[in-house]
């Protein structure tokens, strides 16, 4: 994995911290958090499509988010865990697996490699 792809990753940890936040902050310090969790995950989300795909970055960013947001929620604040979200979690990571795997960074592209 490059450094273009881990801050890809990244920045869906910090989304899944602000995430959290918006949903739990109760006092100013939380809030603060959450604010600048909402802009380190959007600066290096930003950040990496300058190298790769808009379109593959924003669904990797949107599916890793969106998985760790409810195992989160599994883990830290009890949520129920159902089979059907597990197998459906399962597919979405697949999926962002799979844009990873055929995309191309825009620098190699322009090269030519």
């Amino acid at each position: 994995m490059n450094k273009t792809w881990l801050s890809v990753v990244i920045a869906a940890v910090f989304e899944v911290g602000w995430v959290i936040g918006l949903k739990h902050a109760d006092s100013g310090l939380e809030w603060v958090g959450t604010a600048i969790a909402i802009f380190v995950s959007f600066y290096l989300m930003i950040k990496a499509t300058r190298t790769l795909p808009v379109g593959t970055v924003y669904a990797v960013f949107v599916g890793l988010g969106t998985a760790g947001t409810v195992i989160a929620e599994i883990l830290l604040f009890d949520a129920e865990v159902q089979a059907m979200k597990m197998v459906l979690i399962a597919l979405l990571l697949l999926g962002v697996i799979g844009l990873k795997l055929l995309s191309k960074d825009k620098k190699k592209e322009a090269k030519g490699v």
